[in-house]
């Protein structure tokens, strides 16, 4: 692996304003780091492969995701099938004959794709010391998904067990729980600060993996349909349900095949949204991260009915760097009284820069 000063990354993209104030910067040394680091990464997993094989992993996450899907599948009948690839431009309809009676050990086994994306900046919305919770739906109306992460060490090719993922996105028409700004729904509307939908913290378990119940996110302004994510380690339970100290070895967010997405924003009330969507291949942030790299931010899915309404289940395995430490940056900290606006952190989210102390200016309660 390459030292920790070998992959500094400042910033992962152009600029962009996907929300006021969510920029991407861009600086050409840092793109010679980022080849570095996916160089690196490459070869780190590649070497992961055996030591996974012998430990059984890919078996016991098929295995595992398999009784996930049946539990949630509410006795439906037909099961179809749709895998996502490494690229945004290719269609990820899958080319295997899978049908409702196609084994899901088999369905399941493709799960040779680890990814390691250069860490990316948080956004402006990143509300520091939510909830740990596994359902963070809060009734928002949308296609129902089951997210599944499993986090590896690049280094030890181990599961990470009590990593806490934090995880972050829009509702169906693009508006963020937690915050009052301009581009995020009703600038006016003071209440949204007291929500806390879709977001939330889950410890992983002793095979490195976390669940959410959520929903389908929507889009906004200049950005393609996402997931925040932050992986936070060491990091002390409180007894209000929140989280203290740590590091934060991982910043990155994921994506959706696009077809996907499509067959998504047809519905309601997706499709009452009328801005413009901004598709994978045009999104700085997804470019940044697949760009001259085997790195693939593409949850990868099932539908568990026969149509979205049934419902979706996703997995993406997460390979991180346990060594890096960032501190990225945050507008709102969750208090007892709800959001409240308040800056810190490190806009770069620079490797290095120091541990993210998580716990916020005021304890929340429940």
């Amino acid at each position: 692996m390459l030292s920790l000063s070998r992959f500094v990354i400042l910033g992962l993209a152009t600029l962009s304003f996907a929300h006021p104030g969510e920029e991407h910067h861009h600086d050409r040394a840092v793109e010679l780091s980022v080849r570095e680091f996916k160089a690196a990464a490459k070869r780190g997993l590649s070497a992961c492969s055996e030591k996974l094989q012998r430990r059984d992993f890919h078996n016991r996450a098929a295995e595992r995701r398999a009784a996930k899907v049946e539990a949630r599948r509410r006795h439906l009948n037909s099961l179809v099938v749709r895998d996502t690839n490494t690229t945004a431009d290719t269609s990820h309809l899958s080319s295997e004959n899978y049908t409702s009676s196609t084994p899901e050990s088999t369905i399941f086994a493709s799960n040779g794709t680890c990814i390691l994306n250069p860490e990316g900046e948080t956004g402006p919305y990143w509300v520091k010391g939510e909830l740990i919770r596994s359902n963070i739906t809060e009734g928002e109306p949308g296609v129902p998904v089951t997210i599944e992460g499993q986090f590896v060490d690049v280094e030890t090719c181990e599961p990470i067990v009590g990593l806490y993922w934090d995880v972050w996105h829009c509702n169906s028409t693009g508006v963020y729980s937690g915050v009052v700004a301009m581009g995020n729904g009703n600038s006016d509307d003071e209440s949204n600060l007291d929500s806390i939908f879709l977001r939330g913290i889950q410890q992983s378990d002793d095979e490195g993996v976390v669940t959410f119940d959520t929903v389908f996110p929507g889009h906004y302004t200049d950005r393609a349909t996402h997931i925040h994510m932050i992986a936070h380690l060491n990091a002390t339970l409180l007894s209000n349900n929140t989280l203290s100290g740590g590091t934060v070895p991982h910043v990155g967010q994921l994506f959706f095949d696009q077809d996907l997405i499509t067959d998504v924003e047809a519905l309601y009330p997706y499709n009452t949204n009328t801005i413009n969507i901004t598709e994978n291949v045009d999104d700085s942030v997804f470019i940044a991260e697949t760009e001259d790299s085997t790195s693939d931010p593409v949850l990868e899915y099932v539908y568990l009915g026969d149509s979205l309404s049934d419902g979706l289940f996703a997995w993406i395995t997460v390979a991180v760097n346990t060594s890096a430490t960032y501190d990225p940056n945050y507008s709102y900290v969750y208090t007892a009284n709800g959001s409240v606006a308040e800056s810190g952190g490190d806009d770069s989210t620079q490797p290095g820069s120091g541990g993210n102390q998580t716990q916020p200016s005021q304890s929340p309660g429940l």
